[in-house]
């Protein structure tokens, strides 16, 4: 996102002592994604190794309501505190968060596809929308000039990576025009997703290393290679040798970067909902790569990424529900 000027007013993200909705971040519907992405993980797994269907549809129907709560409180801030929403998405990190809102939009059409199909296309048609809007805003603001180069953080990847998550859920779309949306989104996808995530990579190498708090954003780096993945084969479809490169490059910045994130050093925050998404992708792509292959390590390998994700989110839903009854979530 766009840097300000110096003498522009900032946008205060210190937390504050009260409790208010104007301190609701946009940044929480990530947890709407990681959830969405496990409901769709475990109902692969349902199709593939007849695990139970109730525990991705049952994931799935309370990503749906986690959703709708946030949206309405973040509706409040808006119609409350209209300021404090226009200082979020101008700010040149936490705007970039705005994608999780749209990529929660795409990610739910295919949750509630399998229960109504006119739903389904209305909900992945407002979410087309809605992240080519966002894209185009970002990379915009971006070609404006003179973006300080320690902006380019992981967050970055957001707002246009989203576009691939088009083809992802949208690769059965009936409608004559999807698959030309389809190629589209996935051609500006990964075009973006490849620049950015070599920006980014530099900024990391060259520079300061990022703020405790900004350390779970690291694993977005993930996101381009798991989700181009499944972009790619919903495209093709087929699972073809340049797949197998997308998947197996995930897995390696995985592997990266879980080190690097999963440390006691670093607090809690509601922040630690962006590994969920880029997880999720991990975990879809090893079950559909190795049902494709059908090789008993990659099973093994798929259903141990499956587990760590469920663990992981559960522990983030129980903290998160934590700091929400406390109120620490609105301070």
């Amino acid at each position: 996102m766009q840097c300000h000027p110096m003498n522009a007013s900032p946008l205060d993200l210190s937390p504050r002592s009260e409790a208010s909705v104007r301190n609701l971040l946009v940044n929480l519907f990530a947890s709407v994604m990681g959830l969405s992405g496990l409901a769709l993980a475990w109902r692969v797994a349902h199709n593939s190794l007849g695990l139970s269907a109730f525990v991705g549809e049952a994931i799935g129907v309370f990503a749906l309501g986690l959703f709708l709560l946030i949206a309405l409180g973040y509706l409040t801030k808006l119609a409350l505190h209209p300021e404090a929403v226009h200082a979020e998405f101008h700010h040149p990190v936490a705007g970039n968060f705005f994608g999780t809102i749209v990529i929660s939009i795409l990610l739910l059409s295919s949750v509630v596809a399998p229960y109504g199909a006119l739903a389904a296309r209305a909900i992945w048609t407002v979410g087309v929308l809605a992240t080519f809007a966002l894209c185009f805003t970002a990379v915009s603001r971006l070609l404006k000039g003179q973006v300080d180069a320690s902006h380019a953080v992981p967050a970055w990847i957001i707002p246009c990576v989203a576009t691939l998550d088009i083809p992802v859920t949208g690769g059965h779309m009936p409608m004559a025009w999807a698959s030309e949306i389809n190629l589209f989104a996935g051609a500006v996808g990964a075009v973006m997703g490849l620049v950015l995530f070599a920006m980014i990579v530099s900024r990391l190498v060259h520079r300061d290393p990022l703020a405790s708090a900004m350390t779970p954003s690291l694993m977005i780096l993930v996101a381009p290679f798991a989700v181009g993945f499944l972009a790619y084969i919903n495209i093709v479809g087929d699972i073809d040798r340049f797949a197998a490169l997308l998947f197996y490059f995930g897995l390696f910045m995985f592997a990266v970067v879980a080190p690097k994130v999963f440390r006691p050093s670093v607090n809690f925050t509601p922040a630690w909902w962006t590994i969920g998404f880029p997880m999720a992708a991990l975990v879809n792509a090893a079950l559909k790569y190795a049902e494709f292959r059908a090789s008993a390590p990659l099973w093994v390998l798929a259903i141990v990424l499956l587990g760590v994700l469920s663990l992981a989110l559960t522990i983030l839903l129980a903290r998160t529900v934590q700091i929400a009854l406390n109120g620490k979530l609105f301070t």
